[in-house]
C-alpha cells in the first residue's frame, strides 16, 4: 500500500513529466490533450508495485462497475475494441450459440465503417453488404433496411459514431421482426443515450473501446456487454484460450478446454486505468459538449465566417457523449480540401477522416473482392469527399487556443 508521502512524491513526478511531454501552447490543437491524469497513472504504478499485472480483481471490479455504468448485465473487459467485435463474430458462428450464423451467412454493416468493425466477420466466414448512412447522423439510414437485398441477412454490425446514433428502435425492431442478431459497436460512444437509455445495450452485443482518444482510455483496452449468461459464459471462455478457467463453479487453476480460443485478456493495470477514468466519465463528457458548443459559436460568430462548413448534430433523442468535431466542408470550398487538411496538420492541428471514409474505396476492399459498387452509398460517398474531424478536450478550451483554431478553420479557401 502506497503511503501519503510516497503517492506525494509520486504525482509530483508524473506532474512533473507531464508538463515536459506535453507543454501547454496555444498554437497546437492535439486530437486529445494528456489523456492520463496525475491519479490515472498512479493506479497504474500501484499495479506495477505489486507484482501482479495480468488480469484479475482488479479487471472483474472495472466489469462490474462498467456494467452498473451502462445499465448492463454482464460486461467482459478485452484487450481492445477491435478485439471486442473479434469476440463477438466468433461467438455469432460458436456451435454452442443459439441460432448461430453459418458461413457465408449475409450481415448488414454502413459503408461508412471501421475496419475492425468490418474484418471480424469476415474472418468469421460471413458476407457483408452495405448500406448507406443518414448525412445528418452519420450512421445506418434504417428506412433503407426493407430493401429487397437485405432480407436475407442474418446479422446487423450497427455503429454509433463519433457519439451519434440513428433511430436504433427502428434498427431493433426490424432486427426483431426479422429476427437478425444485433451488434452494437459502440467504441466511439460510452456514455450516449437514447431515450435514456445507455447505446451499447439495445442488441444483444455492445462492444466499446479505450483506446487513447476515446471518451475513456487505458492506452489500450476494450468492453463488451450482453444480457445473458450463455452469451456471457461462451465470450468469457473464447476470451482466454477456451477454457473454462474463471467461470462460475469452475476450479480457478483448471486447463479443461471446453471450446476454441483466443488469448484477448486485459491487463489488471489497464483496467485499473480505465476504472478510474470512468468515474470522472460524466464530467469529461459534459465538458466535451461545452468545447463542441463553443467551437460551433465561435465559428458562426466570426467575421470570417461565410458557412464554410455543415455541423453533425445529435439524433434528436440522444443524450450524446461526443468523442470529436467532425465537420462537412461545403461545395464552395471543396476544391481546397486536400491543401486545406495538410495546413492544418502542419499547424498541429490534429485532424482525422471520418472513420475510414467509404470503405469500397479502401483498397483493402478491392484486395478482398469486397462489392465495390458505390452508387447505393450517396451519402457515405458525400461524407467521405466532404469531411473531416478534429479533437474535443477534456478539459475547456483556453481563449487563445480557440482563436487560434477557429483562425485556421476559416483559412479554408473558395474555389
Amino acid at each position: 500500500m502506497i503511503t501519503q508521502k510516497e503517492e506525494k512524491f509520486l504525482v509530483s513526478l508524473i506532474n512533473k513529466y507531464n508538463n515536459n511531454c506535453n507543454p501547454p501552447s496555444k498554437n497546437q490543437y492535439p486530437l486529445l490533450e494528456n489523456g492520463f491524469a496525475a491519479d490515472d497513472i498512479l493506479k497504474g504504478i500501484e499495479i506495477l508495485l505489486s507484482g501482479k499485472i495480468t488480469m484479475s480483481s482488479i479487471t472483474k471490479k472495472f466489469e462490474n462497475e462498467f456494467s452498473k455504468f451502462v445499465g448492463s448485465k454482464y460486461s467482459l473487459m478485452v484487450n481492445s475494441g477491435s478485439s471486442a467485435n473479434l469476440l463477438v463474430s466468433f461467438a455469432l458462428i460458436n456451435p454452442l450459440k443459439k441460432n448461430k450464423l453459418l458461413r457465408n451467412d449475409e450481415f448488414i454493416i454502413p459503408a461508412l465503417c471501421w475496419s475492425t468493425s468490418l474484418w471480424p466477420l469476415i474472418q468469421a466466414g460471413l458476407k457483408p453488404k452495405f448500406i448507406d448512412v443518414d448525412k445528418k447522423t452519420f450512421c445506418i439510414d434504417p428506412n433503407l433496411l426493407m430493401q429487397k437485398k437485405y432480407e436475407k441477412c442474418k446479422a446487423i454490425m450497427n455503429l454509433h459514431i463519433l457519439g451519434n446514433c440513428s433511430n436504433v428502435n427502428k434498427i431493433v425492431n426490424f432486427a426483431k421482426d426479422k429476427k437478425m442478431h444485433l451488434i452494437e459497436d459502440t467504441c466511439e460512444a460510452l456514455g450516449s443515450k437514447y431515450l435514456g437509455k445507455s447505446l451499447g445495450t439495445f442488441g444483444d452485443f455492445g462492444t466499446f473501446s479505450f483506446y487513447y482518444s476515446h471518451q475513456i482510455t487505458s492506452g489500450e483496452g476494450g468492453m463488451i456487454i450482453c444480457k445473458n449468461k450463455e452469451d456471457y459464459n461462451l465470450l468469457h471462455t473464447l476470451r482466454a484460450h477456451g477454457w473454462d478457467r474463471g467461470l462460475s463453479g469452475k476450479n480457478k487453476n483448471t486447463f479443461n478446454f471446453i471450446n476454441s480460443g483466443f488469448n484477448l485478456r486485459p491487463l489488471d493495470l489497464t483496467a485499473a486505468i480505465g476504472l478510474n477514468q470512468l468515474k470522472r466519465l460524466n464530467d469529461m463528457m459534459a465538458t466535451r459538449k461545452e468545447n463542441k458548443d463553443l467551437i460551433t459559436k465561435s465559428l458562426k460568430n466570426s467575421n470570417k465566417w461565410k458557412n464554410q462548413f455543415q455541423f453533425f448534430e445529435p439524433n434528436k433523442n440522444l443524450n450524446p457523449s461526443w468523442f470529436g468535431f467532425p465537420l462537412l466542408i461545403n461545395k464552395d470550398y471543396l476544391n481546397d480540401k486536400n491543401s486545406f487538411i495538410k495546413n492544418l496538420n502542419f499547424k498541429n492541428i490534429e485532424t482525422r477522416p471520418i472513420l475510414s471514409g467509404n470503405f469500397l474505396k479502401q483498397p483493402a476492399s478491392k484486395l478482398y473482392g469486397l462489392d465495390r459498387n458505390k452508387s447505393e452509398l450517396r451519402n457515405t460517398e458525400e461524407i467521405d469527399k466532404t469531411g473531416f474531424f478534429i479533437g474535443l478536450p477534456t478539459k475547456k478550451i483556453e481563449k487563445t487556443q480557440l482563436n487560434f483554431l477557429i483562425d485556421n478553420l476559416l483559412k479554408i479557401k473558395k474555389n
